[in-house]
């Protein structure tokens, strides 16, 4: 279920006018204002992320000026009759200064023919969710079975095969070692973990995190510009619990995820192979997934105290 890299970027024509698309710009400052305050909520917890690896606002800001022009470049791409794109209407909708602009797209070669990076699914992803999850890697308790490497019947070179021709056997399990998923033991590959989760390559987990987080964004997006959500986004909020009531909420979560996950992996695995002689072009890729989060609720009126509201409102609230 690898996704294509999509097409490359439109060309800039300089000096030829595009007027942005009303859709794009003719939101009205109370939609601005009511985005801009919301987004400090989506941008707290990236904040801290990124000052716990030594990150700060400097460095932050002058990232976002390329990621305002990708993303400026990806609004005016669908916006209808566009014409071609030009420095000014990037400009223009992203409010990144022209020269910035200019400077910007005179790098895009050295990035790629695509802004954005690849999410989709990579290979040794795919090999190890076929074998946690398809019946026959599995013995009869659930577990995924240790593999011979190679030879007759069911091995990791066919396992592997499987999702790749492409790609040789050896180039996947070398991936699953480094990343601490296998055990190589002589000629027998044992899995180390239910679920691809790379927590020992830092950077593995760190784009696993990018990516899982972006399209969960997405959807979100998506859904708060469609007159009909397109997408499946919710959630279930709780408060006024014990510790003790959460770590067994929690544990209930991820069982419950844990069946979801087997269902949902079987029905996409049935849908790629048929839809394995579709053009490239006809390809989509998608993200299934869900979470869990918890925190002390003194910590969250800590928070509101500070960033969103007056103490005296806070302290006149009232439980309803």
């Amino acid at each position: 279920m690898t996704a294509k890299r999509p097409a490359a970027t439109p060309s800039l024509a300089p000096e030829q006018a595009v007027s942005v698309d009303a859709a794009v710009t003719a939101a009205g400052e109370e939609h601005a204002a009511l985005a801009l305050r919301e987004a400090a909520v989506l941008l707290a917890p990236i904040a801290r992320w990124l000052l716990r690896n030594g990150v700060g606002y400097g460095a932050v800001a002058e990232q976002l000026k390329t990621v305002f022009v990708d993303a400026a470049r990806a609004e005016l791409a669908r916006s209808p009759g566009r014409g071609k794109l030009t420095f000014s209407s990037l400009s223009t909708l992203s409010g990144v200064h022209r020269k910035d602009v200019r400077a910007i797209e005179s790098q895009s070669g050295e990035r790629g023919s695509a802004a954005m990076p690849n999410r989709g699914i990579p290979l040794a992803s795919e090999v190890y969710t076929r074998w946690v999850t398809a019946r026959r890697y599995r013995l009869r308790s659930g577990e995924p079975k240790p593999l011979p490497r190679s030879g007759a019947g069911i091995t990791f070179e066919s396992l592997a095969r499987e999702l790749s021709q492409d790609v040789h056997p050896r180039t996947v399990l070398d991936e699953l070692l480094r990343l601490g998923l296998v055990r190589l033991d002589g000629n027998v590959v044992t899995p180390l973990s239910a679920a691809f989760t790379p927590s020992r390559q830092l950077e593995d987990s760190t784009a696993l995190f990018a990516a899982n987080v972006g399209d969960h964004i997405a959807a979100a997006v998506e859904n708060l510009s469609a007159d009909k959500p397109p997408f499946l986004e919710y959630a279930v909020f709780a408060d006024e619990l014990g510790a003790e009531s959460v770590a067994m909420l929690q544990k209930e979560a991820v069982a419950m995820w844990a069946k979801s996950f087997e269902a949902f992996v079987a029905s996409a695995t049935e849908r790629v192979a048929a839809d394995a002689a579709l053009p490239t072009a006809a390809h989509h890729r998608l993200r299934f997934g869900t979470y869990f989060y918890s925190e002390p609720q003194a910590l969250e009126k800590q928070v509101e105290l500070s960033t969103t509201q007056p103490a005296k409102t806070a302290r006149q609230r009232k439980k309803t």
